[in-house]
């Protein structure tokens, strides 16, 4: 879900090519919900202590760097780019707890490369719909499109902070 409601905002700031930039953005999403759980897999419990400590806290700063930087940016001089500084914080953020998914599958012997194979669809899928929704949306005030991604970045900071930390 994380991936979606990003998937919005980021759809927001698409005015050109959002068909190509949909297409980048899910494929992005989907590697790294499916990598993430490969190597949380592959890693078992290694890991799992170090990040289930930290975790939150990365997600929390990706996030609300991102969304305050898009604040602060009068030209929005960015909004449309797709590229590896903009797409990889945003790919790892919303997909670090997968790190957690693909340890617990290690533990019940789950068919990793079956499950990544379906999360990786899953997420391109619902990853591209969210683009393309966010574009319509953003399509309707670029300003205020603007400030609503920003402030959806912001609170997905936020709300993944309060959850990990057993605040809600």
């Amino acid at each position: 879900m994380d991936a979606f409601a990003v998937s919005i905002c980021k759809g927001l700031m698409i005015k050109n090519n959002r068909i190509k930039s949909s297409l980048i953005i899910a494929f992005y999403f989907g590697l790294f919900q499916s990598i993430m759980p490969l190597i949380g897999y592959l890693l078992g419990t290694r890991i799992a202590s170090l990040l289930k400590h930290i975790d939150h806290w990365i997600i929390f700063i990706i996030l609300l760097y991102l969304g305050i930087d898009l604040l602060r940016d009068d030209n929005n001089s960015y909004d449309e780019r797709v590229d590896l500084s903009i797409m990889i914080p945003l790919a790892l953020a919303t997909s670090i707890d997968a790190l957690g998914v693909g340890i617990t599958f290690s533990f019940f012997n789950v068919p990793i490369l079956y499950s990544i194979f379906l999360i990786g669809i899953i997420t391109f899928i619902i990853s591209f719909i969210g683009v393309m929704l966010g574009g319509k949306i953003g399509e309707r005030g670029e300003k205020v499109s603007i400030i609503i991604g920003s402030i959806l970045l912001i609170f997905i900071a936020f709300k993944t902070l309060f959850i990990h930390l057993g605040l809600i």
